[in-house]
């Protein structure tokens, strides 16, 4: 009698019980579905594998006058950081020099991640174009028609990639009004959009008129890679580029979190560079990488199916057509255009210490990367490298 009452008070209990697990159950399960789905719908790059082998003749044909200059423009400059040259995805050449932190007395090495400053803006940009490539975003939609406060009603996706959007540089409009930003603060790139929303910052030229290179557009790139992906631009670059391509050593700064870790920065002189209160900013900067994460990275891509024919043309069109002259910018790449029908695409970076220079030597398939935290704009004199692979008429002897 004792047992049979027993049994009976306890299974409303045991049913509840039941349901509540369930109930858990499912909502667990929903939780990592939603993740999952995000992750398996994001366009995602992939390498390039198979790409044929160099002989060692070619490599010994190069190499001398790849040393020559590393010689004469790197280490005879003391210089501090990564270079590497490669062929096919193949190293040609490559050297580590200086310190990566002095206080610690650590070394730069292959793996040391250091910040590829506006190098970043080609990564930010690939990504940007996966998604029109996957049907996403166009590019010539209204970025008002995804970050809703955006207050620039002529502005497209189009125009954040080639610089024509017309905006401010945010490192100008929020340096000394303290009604606009309190330097104390750390700035964020949702920070910057809500000054542009509420502050009244106006346009430094007409929507559309005119190429003017500028920092804001790539922190509103990278907002709305997080809007489209629903992820934060560091997850999304994550999964997008980092994680498919093996840059195991990549990786997007969080000033919260990776402060102590980083490999620091320097003045020419020596001395540490420290924060300041832009530093929190990304999509413009702020990706850590080596030089073989990005050869990785340059290499997909060239990858079969890195986007559509018709959006890869317009990558490497030249968008700022109204001074003539060689040098012009397309979707997220810098370009020189020769009249002899010769192009050379390159994009180079500079934060704090940091400088830094990326070569696509498209036809040639040679990938050029340059990486430095001391202060130096010897970094970006790679250039001179191209003439040994392709037809480039670069004018170097006043630079001699």
């Amino acid at each position: 009698m004792k047992m049979s009452l027993l049994k009976k008070t306890n299974i409303p209990q045991i049913l509840f019980s039941i349901l509540v697990l369930t109930s858990c159950g499912k909502d667990k399960k929903t939780q990592t579905d939603t993740t999952q789905e995000v992750e398996d719908t994001l366009p995602k790059m992939k390498p390039l594998a198979n790409e044929t082998k160099i002989s060692q003749a070619y490599i010994n044909s190069v190499a001398g006058r790849i040393n020559h200059f590393y010689t004469k423009n790197w280490q005879n400059n003391s210089m501090n950081g990564s270079f590497l040259v490669a062929k096919n995805g193949q190293i040609i050449f490559e050297r580590y020099n200086g310190f990566a932190n002095k206080n610690e007395g650590t070394k730069i090495t292959a793996e040391t991640p250091v910040q590829i400053a506006s190098v970043s803006k080609v990564l930010t940009a690939t990504a940007v174009l996966k998604l029109v490539n996957a049907g996403k975003i166009d590019l010539d939609q209204k970025v008002n028609t995804i970050l809703k406060t955006f207050p620039y009603p002529d502005c497209t996706i189009r125009m954040l990639l080639s610089h024509r959007s017309g905006m401010r540089n945010y490192a100008y409009f929020t340096d000394r009004d303290k009604s606009v930003w309190d330097r104390h603060n750390q700035l964020t790139n949702k920070d910057i959009l809500d000054i542009l929303a509420t502050k009244d910052i106006g346009l430094e030229a007409k929507t559309g008129t005119r190429f003017s290179y500028c920092n804001t557009n790539y922190a509103m790139l990278a907002l709305i890679i997080e809007k489209i992906t629903g992820l934060s631009y560091k997850e999304a670059m994550s999964q997008m580029i980092f994680k498919p391509l093996g840059m195991t050593h990549t990786y997007v700064f969080d000033d919260d979190k990776d402060r102590k870790k980083i490999v620091p920065s320097y003045k020419g002189n020596g001395v540490e560079i420290g924060f300041d209160y832009l530093d929190n900013v990304y999509g413009d900067k702020n990706v850590f990488s080596t030089a073989r994460d990005l050869l990785k990275f340059d290499r997909a891509r060239n990858a079969p199916g890195f986007l559509k024919p018709e959006i890869l043309k317009q990558v490497y069109t030249g968008y700022s057509n109204e001074r003539k002259g060689t040098k012009n910018y397309g979707l997220g790449i810098r370009m020189i255009n020769w009249e002899t029908g010769q192009n050379y695409y390159f994009h180079n970076g500079w934060w704090h210490g940091n400088t830094s220079s990326y070569i696509p030597l498209m036809k040639e398939h040679v990938t050029i990367i340059a990486l430095s935290n001391k202060m130096t704009t010897k970094t970006y004199a790679v250039r001179k490298l191209a003439p040994i692979f392709g037809d480039y008429p670069f004018n170097f002897k006043d630079e001699e």
